[in-house]
């Protein structure tokens, strides 16, 4: 895992070329994890490079899945886990579409990446997700803006698991420096806002678990 919990200091889950590079991502990784907010650097692929320990606090309660854990890939967790919608509130509209924007335009820049085309498949498996995706997604950006495709400054609906944050929302902030960019790297940090509500101790036994064809807000078209 990119991220080791308890306390401990994130690790880079991908060594980059150059002693210089990894020395940096080192040193890197101790900063992050002084950050109080839950912080991640992802790849192009939005594989998880690194993480703090916040960031693995807010996911601690999801179950294990074979592709979809947050801390590999959280394109896939977004879009794949059937427990994000216990974490990531107002998923569909909120995470999931943002996420396939997202997506479609890091498929318009890296086209023939292999795990890109492997997350592609997957979309492609379940029927309303796809229609989203081919369907009702330019739609959706075109009544949205061009906003939809950008992280820095989304403000987003969550479910914290520490009763302190409870039911909150987040602004996303990009802190990518120049250094993590010429790595094609991208940080993002959730800045959580203070709870609205505390959070239920029953929200992840009484949400069910999402299966495939979850995806309602943008309908499949008409035949």
């Amino acid at each position: 895992m990119a991220y080791q919990a308890g306390g401990q200091r994130s690790v880079p889950r991908s060594v980059p070329e150059g002693p210089e590079a990894r020395t940096y991502l080192q040193d890197y990784a101790t900063l992050l994890e002084a950050v109080t907010f839950p912080s991640v650097v992802l790849d192009h692929r939005w594989d998880v490079v690194l993480a703090n320990t916040a960031f693995a606090s807010l996911f601690r309660g999801v179950g294990p899945h074979p592709t979809a854990m947050p801390g590999d890939n959280f394109l896939r967790f977004v879009l794949f886990h059937p427990d994000a919608g216990t974490v990531l509130a107002d998923h569909e509209s909120r995470w999931c579409l943002p996420a396939l924007a997202h997506f479609a335009s890091a498929v318009e820049r890296h086209g023939h990446d292999h795990a890109l085309e492997s997350i592609r498949r997957e979309i492609a498996q379940d029927p309303i997700m796809d229609a989203a995706y081919r369907h009702g997604l330019p739609h959706w950006i075109r009544a949205v803006g061009e906003q939809a495709v950008e992280h820095d400054g989304a403000i987003r609906p969550l479910v914290h698991p520490d009763p302190r944050w409870g039911a909150t929302d987040c602004r996303i902030v990009d802190e990518t420096p120049r250094a993590l960019r010429d790595l094609g790297y991208t940080r993002l940090t959730l800045v959580l806002r203070p709870a609205r509500r505390p959070a239920p101790a029953t929200r992840r036994t009484a949400r069910p678990r999402r299966t495939a064809g979850h995806l309602s807000v943008v309908p499949a078209p008409e035949a």
